[in-house]
């Protein structure tokens, strides 16, 4: 594959360019390096210019969310887990030693919990939200060390490795006496997961600015051949092109892996460890497609570590300082405020329906896989269907993103019908195969518009700082909605009196995305900051003397 000549970055404010290299021909891309002077120090820095992107680099990946799409750790594990915890609890109506799935069961189920009891859906409301808890410690921990050297590169490995284990470590998970450590491995796999979703979704705005095509935009915007709006729109569509392709892989995935899983599940059908096999098959699966993001990833190291500070501190100061300049990116912290609220009512809501889904379909696999083909087909043609739209209409990523949060809040809406009647709100088994085609149909683009807002959102070269941040309000936001869930259940023994509190949620926090966040201004303040801390680059640290103030950015052309 041939290469663009590279386009060297300016030099930040009070450097001068001393030396630049380039390359002609088959010169490979890595070796370019670009020399400037500090002019406050007098010193040489040199940086080494980021590799281009390769075709197998990219499709490798793409190849990796293909495998991490989520069919083992949120969907089966839990549904593994609360089966167990189901056949281990009473019916607290009958009294202990009583089955809550008796043809005459109240349709409540307990499970002894300290010195008491609690409900069966509460128990997996709780292990949710301390896994959210846990992976909220983990971003904020070590989210933005990952900007240094190749650190983020061996976390995302790390925590790859971990989760596969949780689930292969699943075909223990034999005997309702073992709910206990089906909890503990759905943790384990739950956190792990989301945690590979935040640091691959962190590599994401990197390749994306060093794409053929996005290093050609930006030479010919230096040159003065295009305009900086239309250098944005198309840089922003360069974002949501890799975005959605790697969206579209994952539901592909989605859809070959539940295909796969048939293969299981209807001829063992009265195997009682048919459900542990096709866990079994699910994470192969990932791992036959992840493993090769680690072997063709080209080498895009940060700054190295700086000098007395230690991975496990160094991202606790860097979020505090970006928190401090809240100020300076006024759009940046607005969205991540917002979308901590949104993403806590979705993805509550999508537990909860889960719940009222296993319960329905008496915890089936292969009624699970069915439901999770139907919006993973969905999904697919959704994702490639609103980036036609949005790639021919030159549509800005807000409005796509705006059109899937409607659905977002009609969801717990539907949801809280079913308060007052057993006709409607997810009491019925069509309900439920509508809802995985309409989440398929709104809620597949909605993840990918989401990343590319924050992608726009973030300064560049301290995306794994800012996705870390993203990552607390998307996957370790929900700390919030299960623990008041669990409690209105736990009080009422009513599933459904949990939707209105996701609904006022999911309302609230789409009017701030709506009328707060301006994309636009947000990421020339971005852009901005990012040039004005240029000393992370060099260092590792940022600088506070180097920021500008918030009223001098959008001043900028």
């Amino acid at each position: 594959m041939s290469h663009d000549a590279p386009v060297p970055e300016l030099p930040a404010e009070g450097q001068v360019s001393l030396v630049k290299l380039t390359t002609a021909g088959d010169v490979d891309v890595k070796d370019v390096l670009e020399t400037t002077v500090d002019m406050q120090s007098g010193e040489p820095v040199t940086r080494r210019e980021e590799p281009i992107v390769t075709r197998r680099e990219l499709w490798s990946y793409y190849l990796y969310y293909n495998g991490d799409n989520g069919v083992g750790p949120l969907g089966y594990s839990m549904t593994l887990f609360q089966s167990l915890a189901t056949s281990a609890g009473y019916d607290p109506v009958k009294g202990p030693g009583s089955s809550c799935t008796a043809a005459d069961a109240s349709g409540q189920c307990v499970l002894p919990w300290g010195s008491g009891t609690k409900a069966v859906s509460s128990v997996v409301l709780v292990a949710t939200g301390v896994s959210f808890a846990v992976m909220a410690s983990v971003f904020t921990t070590i989210g933005s060390a990952a900007d240094y050297g190749t650190f983020g590169r061996w976390l995302l490995f790390a925590v790859t490795v971990i989760c596969w284990g949780a689930q292969f470590a699943s075909m223990s998970l034999t005997t309702p006496s073992r709910w206990g450590v089906a909890m503990a491995l759905y943790m384990i796999g739950f956190i792990s997961y989301g945690a590979t979703l935040v640091f691959y979704a962190a590599v994401f705005p990197r390749l994306a600015r060093n794409t053929a095509h996005a290093r050609s935009l930006k030479e010919k915007y230096e040159n003065g051949e295009i305009a900086r709006e239309e250098y944005e729109l198309e840089e922003s569509m360069e974002k949501n092109r890799i975005s959605n392709i790697s969206t579209m892989h994952s539901n592909i995935g989605y859809i070959v892996t539940l295909a796969l899983n048939l293969s299981l599940l209807l001829p063992l059908s009265t195997n009682p460890k048919v459900n542990n096999y096709v866990l079994v098959l699910t994470n192969g699966y990932w791992v036959l497609t992840g493993i090769w993001w680690f072997i063709y990833q080209e080498p895009r190291p940060g700054p190295p570590l700086p000098k007395g500070e230690h991975y496990l501190t160094v991202g606790w100061k860097q979020i505090w300082h970006a928190c401090k300049q809240y100020k300076k990116l006024p759009y940046t912290f607005i969205y991540l405020f917002a979308f901590f609220l949104l993403a806590d009512g979705l993805n509550t809501t999508g537990t909860l329906i889960s719940i009222c889904q296993n319960d329905k379909f008496s915890f089936s696999f292969l009624q699970n896989t069915y439901l999770g083909l139907a919006q993973a087909i969905t999904s697919t043609a959704s994702t490639l269907g609103f980036w036609y739209i949005q790639r021919y209409w030159k549509i800005s990523t807000k409005k796509m993103f705006v059109v899937t949060n409607v659905v977002t809040i009609m969801i717990p809406l539907w949801g809280m019908i079913g308060i007052w009647t057993t006709k409607l709100g997810f009491h019925n088994v069509w309900e439920f195969w509508a809802y995985n085609v309409v989440f398929g149909l709104f809620q597949a683009p909605y993840y990918a518009f989401s990343q590319t807002m924050m992608a726009e959102l973030t300064p560049p070269g301290f995306d794994n700082m800012f996705f870390g941040l993203f990552g607390l309000s998307n996957r370790a936001s929900s700390m919030i909605g299960p623990n008041v869930i669990q409690a209105i259940i736990d009080n009422t023994g009513d599933n459904w009196k949990g939707f209105p509190f996701l609904f006022a949620l999911c309302t609230a926090a789409s009017l701030v995305i709506w009328f707060g966040v301006d994309v636009h201004v947000g990421r020339r303040d971005a852009v901005a900051w990012a040039e004005k801390n240029r000393r992370f680059a060099e260092t590792g640290l940022l600088g506070e003397e180097e920021s500008v103030a918030s009223k001098d950015y959008a001043k900028k052309d």
